[in-house]
């Protein structure tokens, strides 16, 4: 396999942008570069057995992963802190501990989902075709999941707000306008980012497994594992912010994990010759994955899943046409 600087950069700065926008990574890497064909199809086949363009897209998740610890360290130390306290005094009683835990629940059904069945949807669906189908799929999901949470009756009672003593219970559309509430009252900054922990570590433990379940969908090529995390996390009452910002914490341990299984690759045989192009590739995924995070924290106080919906819906019927006619 060549890998030139040029595909290294662009496949990079794509990963990521789209492993946090809602509209799939690895689904963009797939499309990608059969619509550009040449050299690029050839090069850039996550299909192909052993292939070294796959240790190379695992290997961003790294970079991804890094953008994504540096943003949002404060919570990180927050809930590692956590952890050792529970462990420590073996108890779950504060909002770090309960997040904590939480979080790793969360994540062993997508850990064990993608060790055992990561190879063979890859090697089956990891082409073009059935990408740009699962990407239209993808939309349907986010255009679902918001139109259903917006008939969601407001008397379901799902988490509970403590972002200050006196705010009741919030249900379904109360926890958006609290979130809103936030910002109108000039709430911002680390306390903003605490009273949203403290709302999704009130989550019920199997809500939250059930969120962080809902992942494994995102080991099809198109769909999007922070939009399926957060269209759940909307079903289960969190507002856009919280369920953005549980999809990007469960998604941390999800994609490192992702990256260093896949590092021996990059040292290895598969990763022969590339190492320029794989820093440069690394350097733009984590750029872009910084930007994007920043930019999506922000977005989702305000504003939802209905563009992503529709880009993914025209993205992938696009795609799809274009790849049957040719």
């Amino acid at each position: 396999m060549s890998l030139s600087y040029l595909e290294a950069v662009v496949v990079g700065a794509l990963q990521g942008v789209t492993e946090l926008f809602p509209v799939s990574s690895l689904g963009h890497s797939v499309i990608l570069p059969a619509l550009i064909g040449g050299d690029w199809a050839t090069d850039l086949d996550v299909s192909a057995p052993e292939s070294p363009y796959l240790a190379f897209i695992v290997g961003l998740h790294v970079a991804t992963a890094a953008a994504l610890l540096v943003f949002f360290w404060r919570d990180w130390v927050r809930i590692v802190s956590g952890l050792v306290s529970s462990i420590r005094y073996r108890r779950v009683s504060t909002d770090a501990e309960r997040l904590a835990w939480l979080i790793i629940l969360a994540t062993i059904p997508i850990g064990l989902a993608g060790l055992l069945l990561e190879h063979l949807f890859r090697t089956v669906l990891g082409r073009p075709v059935p990408a740009a189908a699962f990407l239209i799929a993808n939309g349907v999901i986010l255009l679902v999941g918001e139109r259903l949470r917006r008939r969601a009756p407001g008397s379901r009672p799902v988490l509970q707000v403590i972002a200050d003593k006196a705010e009741p219970r919030a249900h379904g559309p109360s926890a958006e306008r609290a979130a809103v509430r936030d910002l109108d009252a000039g709430i911002t900054g680390t306390e903003a980012d605490l009273r949203s922990d403290r709302r999704i570590a009130q989550l019920p433990l199997w809500r939250g497994v059930l969120v962080g379940s809902s992942q494994i969908l995102a080991l099809l090529p198109g769909i999007s594992r922070s939009g399926v995390a957060m269209v759940t996390g909307l079903s289960q009452g969190l507002s856009h912010r919280d369920a953005a910002r549980f999809s990007f914490l469960l998604a941390t341990p999800v994609i490192l994990a992702a990256g260093i299984l896949k590092i021996p690759d990059l040292t290895g045989p598969l990763g022969a010759g590339i190492g320029g192009p794989v820093l440069a590739g690394s350097l733009a995924s984590f750029v872009a994955a910084y930007v994007s995070v920043r930019f999506l924290e922000r977005y989702f106080r305000t504003r939802t899943l209905y563009p992503f919906a529709i880009y993914s819906l025209i993205v992938g019927a696009a795609a799809l046409i274009w790849l049957s006619l040719r």
